[in-house]
C-alpha cells in the first residue's frame, strides 16, 4: 500500500513540475511575442499581462449585461424589451405594474395629461379600410395599421423569416419582404407580401443586373404579393449599398436573389436606372404597368425639393 502511495505522489508530484513547466514556458513564449511584436503597444510595453486588458475588454460587455446595465440602457434592444419579447413569445402575462421603467423627465419624453371624460372603448371609431392603388387592376385594401417592415432572408434567418410571414397572418398586417428576393419562407405563413426592390434589383433583375419584366410578373402572379416597394437607397448605411458576405450567398440565396453563388454581394448605392424624378416616376410606371399592383418607393429624405418636382410631374400626368 506504502509503495502504491509513494508512486502516486510520485507521478503528481512530477505532473506538477510538468504543468509548472508548460506554464513558465507558455509565459516565456508569450514575452517574446509581446516585445517582438509591432502591432499592439500595450503589449510591447507590458508583455503578458497586457494580454488580460483584450480579455476584460472582450468578457465586459456580457459582465455589462448581466450585472452593470440598466434595464434601459443597452442597445439596440435593452434588456426590458427582450424581456417583453421572452414572455410574449411564452404566452405569459406581459404587463407589469408600478409605473414606466423610463425616464419621463427629459425633453422630448412621454406626457401624460388627465382627460376628465375619456372617451370609452365602445365610442373609438373603429379602423376603417384603406384601398392602396384604386387605379391599379388589383388594387389592395387593408385595416392594418402597424406592419412588418423589411428584413431580407439572408440577413435573418429561415425560422424568423417563417416566424414573421406566420406572425403577419394572424396579426392581419403585410410583411416586406425587404430587398432580399421573395423566398418560400415569405409565402409559408400566406401573409400579404410588400415586395421590395432594392438597387440592385434582386429576385426581379436580369443576368445582367437590370429589371426584368419577366421576373416582375412571375412574383406578382403569387396572390400573396399584394404590393411592389422601390427602395432608394440605404438608410441604415448612407452612401453604401446592401452588402451580403460570401459566406451567405449559399445556392438556395443565390437563387432566390439571382446572383452567382459563393460570391460577395455589394449593392449599389442607388438605383442606376433612377437618377430623377422623372426616372422615378417611369419607373413606377412601368413595375405597376407590368404587375398590374400597387406600387410606392421608399426614401430617405436627406432632402425635400425635389419632392415639389416630383409631385408637378404626377399632377401633369
Amino acid at each position: 500500500m506504502g509503495t502504491w502511495l509513494m508512486l502516486g505522489l510520485q507521478i503528481m508530484s512530477a505532473l506538477f513540475i510538468f504543468i509548472i513547466g508548460m506554464a513558465v514556458l507558455a509565459v516565456v513564449y508569450m514575452y517574446i511575442r509581446d516585445v517582438t511584436q509591432s502591432k499592439q503597444a500595450i503589449r510591447r510595453n507590458y508583455p503578458v499581462i497586457g494580454r488580460f486588458r483584450y480579455l476584460f475588454e472582450k468578457q465586459g460587455e456580457f459582465f455589462r449585461q448581466y450585472f452593470f446595465a440598466m434595464d434601459r440602457e443597452e442597445m439596440p434592444f435593452n434588456r426590458a424589451e427582450r424581456s417583453w419579447v421572452y414572455r410574449a413569445a411564452k404566452n405569459t402575462e406581459r404587463m407589469l405594474a408600478f409605473g414606466s421603467t423610463r425616464n419621463l423627465e427629459p425633453p422630448g419624453s412621454i406626457l401624460f395629461m388627465n382627460c376628465a371624460f375619456p372617451t370609452l372603448a365602445e365610442d373609438a371609431v373603429p379602423v376603417s379600410n384603406v384601398t392602396v392603388g384604386p387605379y391599379c387592376r388589383h388594387p389592395y385594401t387593408t385595416d392594418s395599421v402597424f406592419n412588418i417592415s423589411g428584413m431580407s432572408y439572408g440577413a435573418i434567418s429561415k425560422p424568423a423569416v417563417r416566424a414573421l410571414s406566420m406572425g403577419a397572418r394572424k396579426a392581419g398586417c403585410w410583411l416586406n419582404t425587404g430587398e432580399g428576393g421573395l423566398s418560400p419562407y415569405h409565402l409559408e405563413g400566406n401573409c400579404d407580401i410588400v415586395f421590395q426592390i432594392g438597387t440592385a434589383k434582386y429576385g426581379v433583375r436580369d443576368e445582367h443586373g437590370k429589371l426584368s419584366d419577366d421576373r416582375l410578373r412571375a412574383l406578382a402572379a403569387h396572390p400573396q404579393v399584394k404590393m411592389f416597394e422601390i427602395k432608394m437607397s440605404q438608410g441604415a448605411k448612407p452612401g453604401k449599398g446592401g452588402i451580403l458576405p460570401a459566406i451567405k450567398v449559399t445556392e438556395e440565396i443565390a437563387e432566390i436573389r439571382g446572383i452567382p453563388a459563393g460570391q460577395a454581394s455589394i449593392s449599389p448605392n442607388g438605383h442606376p436606372d433612377i437618377r430623377s424624378p422623372e426616372d422615378l416616376l417611369n419607373m413606377i410606371n412601368r413595375i405597376r404597368d407590368v404587375t398590374g399592383k400597387p406600387v410606392g418607393f421608399k426614401a430617405v429624405l436627406g432632402d425635400v425639393q425635389w419632392l415639389d418636382t416630383f409631385f408637378e410631374l404626377i399632377l401633369d400626368r
